[in-house]
């Protein structure tokens, strides 16, 4: 078995490739910008970081659109942070265009909700430690408590067009979804490689992840 990371020249992808070594008991795990490579994987990560339109733009200069749609349609797939948001239809960062593999838009945090209960304006991007609460059963959370922190650094978020893609959400001030799932995908707005124990137990999980076996954690 290989893990592809791909690599599209966005975000840092060897924090990504160390944490996933760290857990992938052996598994090799290559950082690549082959859409060959990225065919030929058993499972694949697609992580990111940075402006969607850049990101786009860069996926497609580097011929590797369709090896991540297809990856993300057949095989254990990890979206992270801008990985998760172009998996969308549009976003409304540059009114981009996405992969539409999932229904739905990225927006943005809108300034008139930012405000907290005692009325203090909060910053966007969301920065930072946040609990994410999980709203379906899934195999990758496994061992991970409902409620545990993760890290985040986003200005945008997405909304799923169908409700039951909603694998987890946080607040920050509202709810908002951090986390899709479907058959074969995971994808996910915070950076588990960031998250120390809860991160690396999500990733462990999506080595260990077998589809076919159902939606149900394992026992």
């Amino acid at each position: 078995m290989t893990i592809a990371v791909v690599d599209y020249g966005m975000g840092n992808l060897r924090s990504v490739a160390r944490a996933l070594e760290h857990v992938a008991g052996g598994v090799p795990v290559v950082v690549t910008d082959s859409p060959e490579q990225v065919e030929a994987a058993e499972r694949v990560v697609f992580p990111g970081q940075g402006a969607m339109p850049d990101c786009m733009r860069e996926l497609d200069a580097r011929g590797l659109r369709e090896a991540v749609v297809r990856a993300a349609s057949r095989r254990p797939f990890l979206g992270i942070c801008i990985g998760l948001q172009m998996l969308f239809e549009r976003s409304e960062e540059g009114n981009t265009p996405g992969l539409a593999v999932l229904p739905g838009e990225v927006i943005r945090f809108p300034e008139p909700a930012m405000r907290d209960a005692s009325g203090q304006r909060l910053k966007v991007p969301h920065m930072g430690w946040n609990e994410v609460h999980q709203a379906v059963a899934h195999p990758l959370w496994q061992g991970i408590a409902d409620g545990s922190r993760f890290y985040f650094v986003h200005s945008y978020f997405p909304q799923p067009a169908d409700p039951a893609l909603v694998a987890a959400f946080a607040h920050y001030p509202f709810a908002f979804c951090c986390a899709v799932a479907r058959e074969n995908l995971f994808a996910v707005q915070f950076h588990p490689e960031k998250s120390h124990d809860a991160g690396l137990r999500l990733l462990a999980n999506f080595v260990a992840w077998d589809p076919a076996a159902g939606s149900q954690p394992a026992a």
